[in-house]
């Protein structure tokens, strides 16, 4: 009879294309990986792969049990985690998808403290500059900034994130303070260039005004990666629209200043995201949210005394 380190051996050599790509994938040599498969095959007295030069295929056999061996360790895991839940303990993996910056700074952190707290949970970690095309790969909590346009996930707020436009010190003392969104058109405006946003088009609400403005900039730099545009500006290249959470500490330090403090810009509000179809979600994708919020009441970049955010 095949036990459950069969069936885990065996689905994880049929995700691969050859039994050395198998070896590396399970940090074994190429002749255990033989001999664990002939033990399988001899324990089911039946051919499950077919050799081909260096690669491989499932024979009808194989492929039978691979399809079984998933969804049987499947029940094993949800079985598993089931009996901890029972106990109002954690098990099993979570896995968090989150923005390239904040979470490197914020969410990282926060995971690994969310692991030590409940050692029977393993955390999955993975950072994104794109993670709007990755919403639909299985994550249990996708954090996002920002408006989302897919109504097919459910998001729970978990931090409030102004955004500032700002600039250098040196920056405004050689090329002026733009008092008005007509000045600010003719500065050196750089763009972030991440998920699906159009860059070049910034939304301001001037004092007094009923609706946004849109102010179309030709950035002479951009980038896809926020510590580069942070720096640029840093230098003394032009002026940015970056949240709170990034540019808090150099306004605090007066290495950045607000631009057009005046004007309200739309909130970029940091939100977990989930699927909306899923009636019950797990005890430990639950209780992270959780903390995640609790660690968010008073967020760390939280600059007071700023107050031009837009009305909610």
């Amino acid at each position: 009879m095949l036990s459950t380190d069969d069936l885990r051996f065996f689905y994880a050599l049929a995700s691969q294309p050859s039994l050395s790509a198998t070896a590396r994938l399970l940090d074994v040599t190429p002749p255990s990986v033989t001999q664990r498969l002939q033990a399988i095959e001899d324990k089911l007295q039946l051919k499950l792969v077919n050799r081909h030069g260096r690669g491989m295929a499932l024979t009808e056999e194989g492929q039978l049990l691979a399809e079984r061996a998933h969804a049987i360790l499947a029940e094993v895991e949800a079985l598993h985690i089931a009996l901890h839940e029972q106990r109002h303990e954690l098990a099993g993996r979570l896995r968090v998808l989150a923005p390239m910056g904040f979470g490197s700074a914020h969410i990282a952190p926060l995971a690994a403290e969310f692991r030590t707290r409940h050692p029977g949970l393993s955390v999955e970690l993975e950072l994104s500059d794109r993670p709007n095309q990755r919403l639909h790969e299985g994550w249990d909590v996708v954090v996002h900034i920002g408006a989302l346009r897919d109504s097919s996930l459910r998001q729970q707020v978990l931090a409030r994130n102004r955004r500032f436009l700002c600039a250098a010190p040196a920056y405004l003392a050689r090329h002026g303070t733009p008092r008005s969104m007509e000045e600010l058109a003719r500065h050196a405006c750089l763009a972030l260039r991440e998920n699906d946003e159009d860059a070049t088009r910034w939304k301001l609400l001037p004092p007094g005004a009923s609706q946004y403005r849109t102010l179309r900039i030709d950035p002479p730099l951009a980038s896809n990666d926020g510590r580069i545009i942070k720096q640029w500006v840093l230098d003394g290249y032009g002026i940015m629209l970056r949240s709170e959470w990034d540019v808090a500490a150099e306004l605090r330090s007066g290495a950045l200043r607000q631009v057009l403090p005046d004007h309200m810009l739309a909130e970029a509000d940091i939100v977990a995201l989930m699927p909306a179809h899923a009636q019950q979600r797990p005890l430990r994708t639950r209780r992270f949210i959780d903390f995640l919020k609790q660690e968010f009441t008073a967020p760390p970049w939280l600059l007071r005394g700023c107050d031009n955010h837009a009305p909610r």
